[in-house]
This record gives structure tokens, sequence and C-alpha cells, in this order.
């Protein structure tokens, strides 16, 4: 059984989403909250596997709550939900060690979905929003990103494999480019994550933009 806590400050919103949550066999609400402060304190107390996690709350947003939550509960997956497809702040819970991130407005089946993924600890990338995403914010790097020597630790095969997670291809979509099985494809992914100390392959992406691997295009 799925564990989540719903965090969100419109209180519909949360109850639509535990409604939802709760005609799945699979998945059960364990708390919900409407502000990031409360969803820290909950989810200390009840180690969720996955917080629904809305990104613009009062007392504390939904990027400081990730923060918070994933230094003292670390194994749980955050998934943020957005309203919009092009959010700052969006980039920045990557950045806190987010999984992925969903619109609002997504399909309830897609929703479910998005939950089991991160709670196998996959990461949620939709690849058309996450490319817009990051190469609109990446521009603006932050103080303690990794300088591209980290990448000095890579072979070449797994810094060819970076550079298309970066790209938002699947590991068949990788396997397929490189004439390699799947299977291959993940333990160059589990290397990557060794590596470069990162929490999934959303932090994956986050690394090898900031670290120059791939660079943002330039829109007009």
């Amino acid at each position: 059984m799925i564990r989540v806590l719903v965090v969100d400050d419109q209180e519909l919103v949360r109850a639509g989403f535990e409604a939802l949550i709760e005609v799945d066999d699979g998945v059960e609400v364990v708390g919900s909250a409407a502000n990031g402060a409360d969803a820290v304190e909950l989810a200390r107390a009840s180690t969720p596997d996955v917080v629904l996690m809305d990104i613009r709350m009062p007392v504390m947003d939904g990027l400081e709550a990730t923060a918070a939550i994933l230094s003292t509960v670390p194994d749980t997956k955050i998934l943020i939900l957005t309203t919009f497809d092009l959010d700052e702040y969006v980039f920045g819970a990557l950045r806190a060690g987010a999984s992925g991130f969903l619109l609002k407005d997504t399909p309830p089946t897609q929703l479910l979905a998005g939950i089991r993924i991160v709670a196998a600890g996959e990461a949620l990338l939709a690849p058309s929003v996450t490319r817009q995403l990051i190469e609109s914010y990446v521009r603006r790097p932050a103080p303690s990103a990794p300088p591209p020597a980290a990448l000095d630790v890579l072979t070449e095969r797994e810094t060819e494999v970076l550079g298309l997670v970066a790209g938002g291809l699947s590991n068949d979509e990788i396997g397929a480019r490189l004439f390699v099985s799947p299977a291959t494809v993940k333990t160059h992914i589990g290397r990557l994550l060794m590596k470069l100390h990162c929490r999934d392959r959303a932090q994956l992406v986050v690394t090898a933009y900031e670290t120059g691997l791939v660079t943002a295009r330039v829109r007009d």
C-alpha cells in the first residue's frame, strides 16, 4: 500500500485529491495539510511514501517544505503539483530533491500513475515541460551548483547516458539510441546516481544542465 500525504492550501482541492486516492485499492491517504509547515510536521509523524505537494502556499511554500521534509524523512518522495507548466518554483523544488511534478489538471488516471512512478523510485518528468522549465531557469544557477569537474568521475558511456537522460529520454529510448538493453541503461543510471550523489533521475537532469554538459537552448 502506497501511503500519501496531500498538501494544498485550497480545501476543495485537497478534498478532491483525497477522494480520488481513496478509491484506489493500492493507495491510501495518511494525512493532509494546508501549508508547508504543517506538511513538514505531518511527514515527520507519518513518514509517507509520497507527498503530493502544492508549490504556492502560505506560511511555508512547497519549495521550503520539500527541502525540510527530505532532510528528516529522506526516503519520502515529493511529487510537486502546480497550476503552471512553466514555474520558477518547480525548478527550485527539483533542486531541493523533488522527484517530479504534475499539473493540477492532470487526469485522475495519470495522477494515480504518477504516484506509483515516484513511489517506485523513478522520476516523473514530462520531457516537453521539463525541457522548457530547465532551459528557462538554468541560466540562473544556484551558487552551490556543482562544478563541471564533478563529471570527471564518469566514464565516456556514463556521460553519454547522462546527456540523454537530461534530454528527457526513457530507458528504452536511450537503449535504442545506444544499441544496448534497457537493463544495461538502468545499470548505467544506477552508477550515475552513486557517482554524482544524486537522489534520483530528476537530480541527474538538473546536474547535467548545471555542469554545462547539456546547454540550454535560448528561446526567443
